[in-house]
């Protein structure tokens, strides 16, 4: 490997550059390392608010751009999209050729960087695997982009004896943390004033944050899945509602549709965005009285912020979820029995003595301290357990 060690940081979408951000920083800070960046999928796409702007706006160089992402909403216009970005990446590594490649997470464009990376032996860190979602597709890929890479920095302990478990070297896979819970401590967040300047609205209560993506192998169709999740809103009439519009995946796009047309009728108290940035979500995360939905980041960053969460669905069944997580189905009764438990008195006061499930900050300095000192490995060796591992 060269003096510098060459780092290439892969990033696809807005909510895994917020969990990057942190890391790269700290890459850009040592001196043993140089960072590259590659930026991908909905960064590059105007329907997604080209979202790479943000990553130039926070100081960052952009050494490649990798377009991949059709616009299709089906389940072949994302596979179509892996085998465009898995061409688009083997050019970038060749031009570029970084000495370690970073994927976070589980997405199909990180899927698409790790194939070509393991085909162009290019050595991959892999950050947050180990974990489960059973309700999308995400979780096979997450366990594949596992096997491809060679180092592992993992969230939770349980994560990490499932990478082992996986038969990936314990010397290997490192309990870091979250990356995610870095920004709640590094980033100075907005006051309720100043995020209704932000975003144009007044933000009355309770507040509800919400985040709904496609459960791309659950049994209801994500239109009719959020339509369930828009009546059980409709029980909280003077709620203040925040969405922010769900991933690429198939489905998506039928959700931002119903979402739309829900913010029509419900103009002044509920309002929609493509993306808020790291700065403007993590406050109205601190701030709501409930987070509503299934994405990862209320069962990672909501409980560390101590805000009530309502998981949605089966998408992210198998995660670790803290005290402050409240489980409901796809069903209008029950979600909105679980806000309302969530809203209550007694519940509120309960999020004062949550415990994080993923660590405590600090986890993306521990990352680049692992990045510096990594070693080569020749051939990876599967990692058979011994009984009592």
């Amino acid at each position: 490997m060269s003096a510098q060690r060459k780092i290439c940081v892969v990033t696809g979408s807005r909510a895994e550059y917020g969990l990057l951000h942190w890391v790269m920083k700290a890459i850009v800070a040592h001196p043993a390392l140089q960072l590259q960046v590659i930026a991908t999928g909905m960064h590059l796409s105007p329907e997604f608010g080209l979202t790479y702007h943000q990553i130039e706006a926070d100081g960052f160089v952009i050494d490649a751009k990798v377009e991949m992402l059709l616009s299709g909403d089906t389940a072949t216009a994302v596979a179509k999209s892996v085998g465009l970005g898995v061409i688009g990446f083997a050019d970038a590594y060749a031009r570029l050729t970084p000495d370690v490649v970073v994927v976070l997470g589980d997405r199909f464009e990180i899927l698409a960087a790790a194939q070509s990376a393991a085909l162009a032996r290019i050595p991959i860190a892999h950050i947050h695997g180990g974990e489960t979602s059973e309700g999308a597709v995400d979780e096979g890929i997450r366990h594949a982009v596992t096997k491809l890479s060679t180092w592992h920095f993992v969230a939770a302990e349980a994560y990490r004896k499932r990478v082992v478990q996986l038969g990936e070297h314990p010397d290997r896979v490192f309990n870091v943390g979250a990356p995610g819970l870095d920004s709640l401590a590094c980033l100075p967040l907005l006051s309720l004033a100043e995020l209704e300047v932000e975003l144009s609205m007044k933000l009355g209560s309770p507040l509800l944050l919400v985040t709904y993506h496609p459960a791309t192998l659950g049994d209801v169709p994500p239109g009719e899945a959020v339509e369930r999740l828009l009546a059980a809103l409709d029980r909280f009439p003077a709620a203040s509602v925040v969405f922010t519009y769900p991933n690429a995946d198939a489905g998506g796009r039928e959700i931002v549709a119903r979402l739309k047309a829900y913010e029509a009728r419900h103009a002044g108290r509920v309002k929609g965005f493509t993306s808020l940035g790291q700065l403007r979500y993590l406050s109205l995360l601190v701030q709501a009285d409930v987070v509503v939905g299934n994405s990862s980041s209320a069962l990672i960053e909501a409980p560390a912020a101590r805000t009530a969460t309502v998981d949605v669905g089966p998408r992210q069944r198998g995660r670790l979820k803290a005290a402050s997580v409240l489980e409901a189905a796809e069903n209008a009764d029950e979600i909105a029995a679980r806000i309302a438990e969530g809203l209550s008195p007694d519940f509120q006061a309960s999020l004062a003595t949550v415990e994080s499930l993923y660590g405590h900050g600090g986890a993306s300095q521990r990352i680049v301290e692992e990045l510096v000192r990594l070693r080569p490995v020749a051939a990876k060796a599967f990692f058979d357990i011994e009984h009592g591992y």
